[in-house]
Protein backbone atom coordinates (compact mmCIF):
# COMPACT_ATOMS: atom_id res chain seq x y z
CA UNK A 1 0.00 0.00 0.00
CA UNK A 2 1.32 3.31 -0.70
CA UNK A 3 1.73 5.52 2.27
CA UNK A 4 2.48 9.22 2.67
CA UNK A 5 6.02 8.33 3.00
CA UNK A 6 6.40 6.97 -0.80
CA UNK A 7 4.51 10.11 -1.85
CA UNK A 8 7.35 12.51 0.21
CA UNK A 9 9.98 10.50 -1.15
CA UNK A 10 9.43 10.49 -4.79
CA UNK A 11 8.05 14.03 -4.37
CA UNK A 12 11.40 15.33 -2.91
CA UNK A 13 9.61 16.71 0.31
CA UNK A 14 9.07 15.88 3.97
CA UNK A 15 6.05 14.15 5.08
CA UNK A 16 4.85 17.16 6.99
CA UNK A 17 4.47 18.68 3.51
CA UNK A 18 2.75 16.04 2.10
CA UNK A 19 0.60 16.08 5.21
CA UNK A 20 0.08 19.88 4.55
CA UNK A 21 -0.53 19.54 1.25
CA UNK A 22 -3.36 17.24 1.95
CA UNK A 23 -4.90 19.32 4.57
CA UNK A 24 -4.75 22.39 1.57
CA UNK A 25 -2.93 24.49 4.42
CA UNK A 26 -1.58 28.10 2.67
CA UNK A 27 1.59 27.02 3.76
CA UNK A 28 2.78 25.57 0.76
CA UNK A 29 3.81 27.22 -2.30
CA UNK A 30 1.52 26.57 -5.43
CA UNK A 31 4.68 24.66 -7.19
CA UNK A 32 5.44 22.40 -4.57
CA UNK A 33 1.57 21.43 -3.98
CA UNK A 34 1.44 20.87 -7.54
CA UNK A 35 3.67 18.38 -7.46
CA UNK A 36 3.28 16.69 -4.18
CA UNK A 37 -0.76 16.49 -5.71
CA UNK A 38 0.94 14.81 -9.34
CA UNK A 39 2.88 12.34 -7.22
CA UNK A 40 -0.82 11.28 -5.42
CA UNK A 41 -2.38 10.83 -8.63
CA UNK A 42 0.70 8.96 -9.81
CA UNK A 43 0.72 6.71 -7.02
CA UNK A 44 -2.59 6.32 -6.20
CA UNK A 45 -2.27 7.37 -2.65
CA UNK A 46 -5.82 8.27 -0.40
CA UNK A 47 -5.51 9.70 2.58
CA UNK A 48 -7.14 9.48 5.92
CA UNK A 49 -8.90 6.01 6.59
CA UNK A 50 -6.92 4.30 3.57
CA UNK A 51 -3.50 5.84 5.22
CA UNK A 52 -4.06 4.37 7.84
CA UNK A 53 -4.99 0.89 6.65
CA UNK A 54 -8.35 0.64 7.00
CA UNK A 55 -9.07 0.74 3.21
CA UNK A 56 -10.07 -3.16 3.07
CA UNK A 57 -12.61 -2.29 5.75
CA UNK A 58 -16.67 -1.46 5.11
CA UNK A 59 -17.03 1.75 6.93
CA UNK A 60 -20.86 1.82 5.75
CA UNK A 61 -20.72 5.19 4.43
CA UNK A 62 -21.27 6.52 1.15
CA UNK A 63 -20.24 10.09 -0.29
CA UNK A 64 -22.48 12.62 -2.60
CA UNK A 65 -20.70 15.90 -3.69
CA UNK A 66 -22.27 18.66 -5.45
CA UNK A 67 -21.49 21.97 -6.69
CA UNK A 68 -23.61 24.84 -4.77
CA UNK A 69 -24.28 27.09 -8.04
CA UNK A 70 -25.28 31.10 -7.43
CA UNK A 71 -25.44 32.95 -4.57
CA UNK A 72 -27.95 34.03 -1.77
CA UNK A 73 -30.58 31.40 -2.41
CA UNK A 74 -34.18 33.10 -3.71
CA UNK A 75 -37.76 31.98 -3.90
CA UNK A 76 -38.10 28.91 -5.41
CA UNK A 77 -34.27 27.37 -4.03
CA UNK A 78 -35.65 27.86 -0.03
CA UNK A 79 -38.77 26.56 -0.24
CA UNK A 80 -38.57 24.05 -3.05
CA UNK A 81 -37.18 20.34 -3.78
CA UNK A 82 -35.04 20.94 -6.56
CA UNK A 83 -32.53 19.30 -8.65
CA UNK A 84 -29.80 17.73 -6.50
CA UNK A 85 -32.44 17.65 -3.93
CA UNK A 86 -34.12 14.84 -5.89
CA UNK A 87 -31.49 12.88 -6.53
CA UNK A 88 -30.35 12.91 -3.02
CA UNK A 89 -33.76 11.82 -1.97
CA UNK A 90 -33.83 8.99 -4.21
CA UNK A 91 -30.33 8.03 -3.43
CA UNK A 92 -30.77 7.54 0.24
CA UNK A 93 -34.05 6.06 -1.03
CA UNK A 94 -32.04 3.02 -2.59
CA UNK A 95 -29.39 2.83 0.35
CA UNK A 96 -32.35 2.67 3.22
CA UNK A 97 -31.71 -0.83 4.04
CA UNK A 98 -28.61 -1.15 2.92
CA UNK A 99 -26.66 -0.47 6.02
CA UNK A 100 -25.59 2.55 4.22
CA UNK A 101 -25.62 5.87 4.86
CA UNK A 102 -25.28 8.82 3.12
CA UNK A 103 -22.37 11.63 3.58
CA UNK A 104 -22.97 14.82 2.18
CA UNK A 105 -20.77 17.67 0.87
CA UNK A 106 -21.43 21.10 -1.18
CA UNK A 107 -18.87 23.69 -2.22
CA UNK A 108 -17.54 25.86 -4.86
CA UNK A 109 -15.79 24.45 -7.69
CA UNK A 110 -11.54 24.90 -7.52
CA UNK A 111 -9.39 23.34 -5.50
CA UNK A 112 -10.07 23.75 -1.97
CA UNK A 113 -13.27 21.48 -2.59
CA UNK A 114 -11.42 18.89 -5.05
CA UNK A 115 -9.05 18.33 -1.47
CA UNK A 116 -12.07 17.71 0.30
CA UNK A 117 -13.62 15.64 -1.90
CA UNK A 118 -9.83 13.73 -1.87
CA UNK A 119 -9.95 13.56 1.80
CA UNK A 120 -13.57 12.54 1.58
CA UNK A 121 -12.21 9.57 -0.67
CA UNK A 122 -11.11 7.76 2.61
CA UNK A 123 -13.59 7.87 4.71
CA UNK A 124 -16.56 6.31 2.51
CA UNK A 125 -17.40 3.34 0.82
CA UNK A 126 -18.10 4.78 -2.57
CA UNK A 127 -18.58 8.36 -3.83
CA UNK A 128 -21.38 9.85 -5.78
CA UNK A 129 -21.24 13.19 -7.60
CA UNK A 130 -23.47 15.60 -8.80
CA UNK A 131 -21.35 17.25 -12.28
CA UNK A 132 -17.76 16.52 -12.62
CA UNK A 133 -16.24 17.89 -9.62
CA UNK A 134 -12.81 17.83 -10.74
CA UNK A 135 -10.85 17.32 -14.26
CA UNK A 136 -11.67 14.03 -15.57
CA UNK A 137 -7.71 12.46 -15.43
CA UNK A 138 -8.15 13.37 -11.89
CA UNK A 139 -11.56 11.82 -11.87
CA UNK A 140 -10.36 8.57 -13.15
CA UNK A 141 -7.61 8.13 -10.65
CA UNK A 142 -10.15 8.45 -8.22
CA UNK A 143 -12.26 5.90 -9.34
CA UNK A 144 -9.57 3.69 -9.68
CA UNK A 145 -8.83 3.85 -5.83
CA UNK A 146 -13.02 3.84 -5.05
CA UNK A 147 -15.95 3.09 -6.37
CA UNK A 148 -16.97 6.95 -8.03
CA UNK A 149 -20.15 6.93 -10.13
CA UNK A 150 -21.12 10.51 -12.24
CA UNK A 151 -24.08 11.95 -12.46
CA UNK A 152 -24.96 14.52 -15.72
CA UNK A 153 -21.32 13.63 -16.72
CA UNK A 154 -20.11 13.73 -20.06
CA UNK A 155 -22.39 11.25 -22.26
CA UNK A 156 -19.07 9.94 -24.37
CA UNK A 157 -17.08 9.29 -21.21
CA UNK A 158 -15.87 6.08 -21.55
CA UNK A 159 -13.62 5.11 -18.23
CA UNK A 160 -16.11 6.39 -15.23
CA UNK A 161 -19.24 5.48 -14.63
CA UNK A 162 -21.99 7.63 -15.39
CA UNK A 163 -25.65 8.06 -15.13
CA UNK A 164 -26.94 11.67 -18.14
CA UNK A 165 -30.30 12.50 -19.55
CA UNK A 166 -30.94 12.51 -22.85
CA UNK A 167 -30.17 16.51 -22.74
CA UNK A 168 -29.87 16.67 -26.78
CA UNK A 169 -33.48 15.41 -27.87
CA UNK A 170 -35.21 16.53 -25.26
CA UNK A 171 -33.85 20.70 -26.08
CA UNK A 172 -34.52 19.85 -29.76
CA UNK A 173 -37.95 18.81 -29.49
CA UNK A 174 -38.19 21.57 -27.35
CA UNK A 175 -36.97 24.21 -29.91
CA UNK A 176 -38.78 22.26 -32.50
CA UNK A 177 -42.13 23.49 -30.82
CA UNK A 178 -40.95 26.70 -30.64
CA UNK A 179 -39.68 27.62 -34.43
CA UNK A 180 -42.24 24.71 -35.65
CA UNK A 181 -45.51 25.12 -33.92
CA UNK A 182 -45.67 29.08 -32.77
CA UNK A 183 -42.58 30.49 -35.69
CA UNK A 184 -40.76 32.57 -33.56
CA UNK A 185 -38.03 33.79 -35.26
CA UNK A 186 -36.17 35.17 -32.70
CA UNK A 187 -34.70 33.00 -29.76
CA UNK A 188 -32.44 34.26 -26.86
CA UNK A 189 -31.11 31.47 -24.40
CA UNK A 190 -30.19 31.55 -20.94
CA UNK A 191 -27.18 29.17 -20.43
CA UNK A 192 -25.65 27.27 -17.76
CA UNK A 193 -22.14 27.23 -16.12
CA UNK A 194 -19.63 26.43 -18.53
CA UNK A 195 -17.74 24.03 -16.39
CA UNK A 196 -21.27 21.95 -16.62
CA UNK A 197 -21.83 18.67 -19.08
CA UNK A 198 -25.24 19.21 -18.82
CA UNK A 199 -25.47 22.78 -19.60
CA UNK A 200 -22.57 22.97 -22.96
CA UNK A 201 -25.20 19.82 -24.58
CA UNK A 202 -28.62 21.95 -24.02
CA UNK A 203 -27.00 24.84 -25.50
CA UNK A 204 -25.24 22.84 -28.70
CA UNK A 205 -28.45 21.16 -28.44
CA UNK A 206 -30.14 24.62 -28.75
CA UNK A 207 -27.90 26.46 -31.34
CA UNK A 208 -28.27 23.30 -33.70
CA UNK A 209 -31.96 23.49 -33.67
CA UNK A 210 -32.24 27.14 -34.21
CA UNK A 211 -29.63 27.16 -37.21
CA UNK A 212 -31.32 24.38 -38.50
CA UNK A 213 -34.74 25.77 -38.69
CA UNK A 214 -35.21 27.93 -42.21
CA UNK A 215 -35.84 31.20 -40.78
CA UNK A 216 -35.10 31.48 -36.98
CA UNK A 217 -31.66 32.94 -35.37
CA UNK A 218 -29.93 33.15 -32.07
CA UNK A 219 -30.92 36.31 -31.02
CA UNK A 220 -28.49 36.76 -28.11
CA UNK A 221 -27.52 33.92 -25.98
CA UNK A 222 -26.64 35.35 -21.94
CA UNK A 223 -24.43 33.49 -19.40
CA UNK A 224 -25.69 32.21 -16.15
CA UNK A 225 -24.79 29.96 -13.48
CA UNK A 226 -28.35 27.36 -13.22
CA UNK A 227 -29.57 29.54 -10.36
CA UNK A 228 -32.71 31.62 -10.01
CA UNK A 229 -30.57 34.72 -9.36
CA UNK A 230 -28.70 34.16 -12.72
CA UNK A 231 -31.77 34.18 -14.11
CA UNK A 232 -33.19 37.27 -12.95
CA UNK A 233 -29.94 39.04 -14.05
CA UNK A 234 -30.31 37.77 -17.28
CA UNK A 235 -33.99 39.32 -17.55
CA UNK A 236 -32.62 42.76 -16.51
CA UNK A 237 -30.08 42.38 -19.15
CA UNK A 238 -33.14 41.51 -21.60
CA UNK A 239 -34.98 44.60 -20.24
CA UNK A 240 -31.78 47.11 -20.93
CA UNK A 241 -32.70 46.31 -24.65
CA UNK A 242 -34.48 47.97 -27.31
CA UNK A 243 -36.67 45.06 -28.14
CA UNK A 244 -37.35 41.78 -26.73
CA UNK A 245 -36.75 38.60 -28.72
CA UNK A 246 -39.95 36.61 -29.35
CA UNK A 247 -39.05 33.51 -26.97
CA UNK A 248 -36.13 33.07 -24.27
CA UNK A 249 -34.93 29.44 -24.01
CA UNK A 250 -33.33 28.86 -20.38
CA UNK A 251 -31.30 25.87 -20.07
CA UNK A 252 -33.24 24.93 -16.47
CA UNK A 253 -36.17 25.86 -14.69
CA UNK A 254 -35.00 27.63 -12.01
CA UNK A 255 -33.56 30.48 -14.24
CA UNK A 256 -36.43 30.33 -16.43
CA UNK A 257 -38.46 31.18 -13.17
CA UNK A 258 -35.84 33.89 -12.15
CA UNK A 259 -36.39 35.05 -15.89
CA UNK A 260 -40.42 34.96 -15.28
CA UNK A 261 -40.70 36.85 -11.77
CA UNK A 262 -38.39 39.92 -13.17
CA UNK A 263 -40.07 40.06 -16.46
CA UNK A 264 -43.64 40.10 -14.50
CA UNK A 265 -42.47 43.07 -12.42
CA UNK A 266 -41.55 45.02 -14.90
CA UNK A 267 -44.93 44.47 -16.83
CA UNK A 268 -43.92 42.37 -19.44
CA UNK A 269 -46.69 39.48 -19.70
CA UNK A 270 -45.65 36.30 -20.25
CA UNK A 271 -46.26 34.80 -23.53
CA UNK A 272 -48.07 37.12 -25.16
CA UNK A 273 -44.89 39.32 -25.27
CA UNK A 274 -42.45 37.09 -25.06
CA UNK A 275 -42.46 32.96 -24.59
CA UNK A 276 -40.68 31.16 -22.02
CA UNK A 277 -39.45 27.89 -21.63
CA UNK A 278 -37.14 26.25 -19.07
CA UNK A 279 -35.85 22.61 -18.62
CA UNK A 280 -36.09 20.38 -15.84
CA UNK A 281 -39.36 19.98 -15.15
CA UNK A 282 -39.07 20.75 -11.21
CA UNK A 283 -41.96 21.20 -9.54
CA UNK A 284 -42.33 24.76 -8.61
CA UNK A 285 -42.41 24.93 -13.18
CA UNK A 286 -45.91 23.64 -12.81
CA UNK A 287 -46.89 26.27 -9.93
CA UNK A 288 -45.76 29.27 -11.97
CA UNK A 289 -48.32 32.06 -13.62
CA UNK A 290 -48.44 30.76 -16.13
CA UNK A 291 -47.02 27.03 -16.14
CA UNK A 292 -43.41 26.66 -17.36
CA UNK A 293 -42.98 25.15 -20.99
CA UNK A 294 -39.73 23.03 -20.56
CA UNK A 295 -38.25 19.68 -20.71
CA UNK A 296 -38.59 16.87 -18.05
CA UNK A 297 -35.99 14.72 -17.44
CA UNK A 298 -36.57 11.45 -15.36
CA UNK A 299 -34.34 13.47 -11.77
CA UNK A 300 -35.33 10.88 -9.44
CA UNK A 301 -34.47 8.35 -11.81
CA UNK A 302 -31.01 9.39 -11.74
CA UNK A 303 -30.28 9.50 -8.40
CA UNK A 304 -32.11 5.60 -7.89
CA UNK A 305 -29.62 4.58 -10.91
CA UNK A 306 -26.66 5.81 -10.26
CA UNK A 307 -26.77 4.77 -6.67
CA UNK A 308 -28.04 0.99 -7.91
CA UNK A 309 -24.80 1.27 -9.98
CA UNK A 310 -22.67 2.23 -6.96
CA UNK A 311 -23.17 -0.80 -5.01
CA UNK A 312 -22.86 -2.78 -8.02
CA UNK A 313 -19.49 -1.77 -8.27
CA UNK A 314 -19.01 -1.50 -4.48
CA UNK A 315 -19.83 -5.03 -4.66
CA UNK A 316 -17.71 -6.35 -8.01
CA UNK A 317 -14.96 -3.85 -8.56
CA UNK A 318 -14.06 -5.14 -11.97
CA UNK A 319 -17.49 -4.32 -13.71
CA UNK A 320 -16.61 -2.42 -16.79
CA UNK A 321 -17.44 1.06 -16.90
CA UNK A 322 -20.77 2.39 -18.30
CA UNK A 323 -22.53 5.64 -19.42
CA UNK A 324 -26.06 5.27 -19.18
CA UNK A 325 -28.70 7.99 -20.93
CA UNK A 326 -32.03 8.38 -19.52
CA UNK A 327 -34.92 9.58 -21.63
CA UNK A 328 -36.17 13.35 -21.81
CA UNK A 329 -38.99 14.78 -23.13
CA UNK A 330 -40.98 18.37 -23.90
CA UNK A 331 -43.57 19.28 -21.64
CA UNK A 332 -46.02 21.66 -23.06
CA UNK A 333 -47.49 24.10 -20.97
CA UNK A 334 -48.98 27.94 -21.37
CA UNK A 335 -45.45 30.05 -21.04
CA UNK A 336 -44.66 28.89 -24.69
CA UNK A 337 -48.44 30.42 -25.92
CA UNK A 338 -50.19 26.74 -25.87
CA UNK A 339 -53.48 27.04 -23.76
CA UNK A 340 -53.42 26.66 -20.62
CA UNK A 341 -55.35 23.47 -20.96
CA UNK A 342 -52.31 21.97 -23.52
CA UNK A 343 -50.31 20.39 -20.54
CA UNK A 344 -48.59 17.07 -22.00
CA UNK A 345 -45.63 15.80 -23.36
Amino acid sequence: MTTVYDVARVAGVSAATVSRVMRGSPLVNQDTRERVLAVIEALGFVPDAYAQGLSNRRKDVIGFAAIERGGNEMDIEQNSVLFVDQIVHAAEAVLRGTGYSLLLTFGSRGQEFEQRLRSLSGKVDGLLMAEELMAVEELRGLARRIPVVVIAGQRDETELDIVVADNITGMTALVSHLVGRHRYRRLCFVSGPKDAPDARDRQAAFEEAVLASQDSVIDQVIHGDFSEGSGTAAARVLLGRRSMPEAIVCANDQMAIGVLHELQQAHIRIPQDVALTGFDDVYPSRLVDPPLTTVSQPVRDLGIRAAQRLLARITEPALPPRAEMLPTSAVIRASCGCLPTHGAH
